[in-house]
């Protein structure tokens, strides 16, 4: 099966996907360094689409193809108020973060042919602890599509540092969104005011924290267990027969299982560690779903319903 993942370059540790060209631990890369680290050197341009009529090509109205300037691939279809957003604008909106030290990039790359591309950074003072052994560190991710599937999304991350899990906010305000910019002609400038909410999701990362900190102190046995991954996943009773053991065996043996113990936060890790490692017929499935498809939505649920069981 054709990888998911086109191109794309890591800092430091390998990622949970294993994929990509790796850069030296602590390197801190500039834009044009992360551009080319990642593959993603290149422009798109807005291109007529035509049907073939007998001998004749007739242009199709209001329709036009994607197509990368480098290698003429054509990455999608859109209509006529779409407007590309260039791989290294997208980029450019996290450079006062990088002179300021705020953030450093941690990976970037491309997705299904180049048709989807991400950047993800580390917020530097971003780290807290929901125990002693267990940390979760704070990102923003920015994503883009060349084919019209999605907007710009730029959105703020957790990520439990002892096992790489990307985890979900649990509040439902401005800040902890996942913001979404269309493509139109001020696709740039409604970019800046996205920095607006920066500090604001800052201090709701502390509060989510906390919530994190409650779930690590409930135990929960392993009829709540069940009950927990059927809510989760939507199963039906006689479901999940070979889903629930997966997620019990995470729970008891996964990894940084020993430093969430049987609770709820281990719980909603074990669920968590399924969908970063194990759900998705490849690595960079996985990730996929995990940042733009179905397994970003079940990361939500499972830390509501983690937070409503263990209340």
């Amino acid at each position: 099966m054709a990888h998911l993942v086109e191109s794309m370059m890591y800092v430091g540790k390998e990622p949970w996907h294993g994929l990509g060209r790796k850069i030296p631990e602590g390197k801190k890369l500039s834009i044009g360094e992360a551009i080319v680290a990642a593959g993603l050197n290149w422009d798109v341009e807005l291109r007529p689409l035509y049907t073939v009529n007998g001998p004749m090509l007739v242009e199709i109205p209001e329709r036009y193809a994607v197509c990368r300037q480098k290698d003429g691939a054509a990455l999608g279809v859109v209509g006529p108020d779409y407007t590309p957003l260039q791989n290294k604008e997208a980029f450019a909106w996290f450079q006062p973060f990088l002179d300021t030290g705020d953030v450093t990039i941690e990976t970037a790359g491309s997705l299904k042919g180049g048709s989807v591309i991400w950047v993800l950074a580390r917020i530097v003072a971003g780290e807290l602890k929901v125990s002693e052994e267990d940390k979760i560190a704070h990102y923003v991710l920015l994503s883009n599509s060349h084919d019209g599937s999605l907007s710009v999304r730029v959105g703020f991350t957790p990520i439990r540092v002892v096992c790489n899990n990307t985890l979900s906010f649990a509040h439902e305000s401005q800040a902890s969104k996942l913001l979404r910019v269309r493509h139109t002609a001020r696709v740039v400038e409604n970019l800046e005011y996205i920095r607006e909410i920066m500090d604001l999701a800052h201090k709701e990362f502390h509060a989510t924290i906390e919530q994190y900190r409650v779930l690590r102190e409930k135990e929960i046995n392993q009829d709540d267990l069940v009950k927990y991954v059927r809510i989760v996943f939507g199963l039906s009773e006689t479901g999940g027969k070979e889903l629930i053991p997966n997620v019990a065996y995470l729970l008891e043996y996964g990894r940084g299982s020993k430093a969430a113990g049987k609770t709820y936060w281990g719980a909603y890790n074990a669920v968590t560690e399924y969908l970063n490692y194990f759900r998705g017929k490849t690595q960079d499935s996985t990730l996929s779903s995990l940042w733009f498809g179905d397994s970003s939505q079940v990361n939500k649920k499972a830390l509501h319903v983690a937070m409503q069981m263990a209340a």
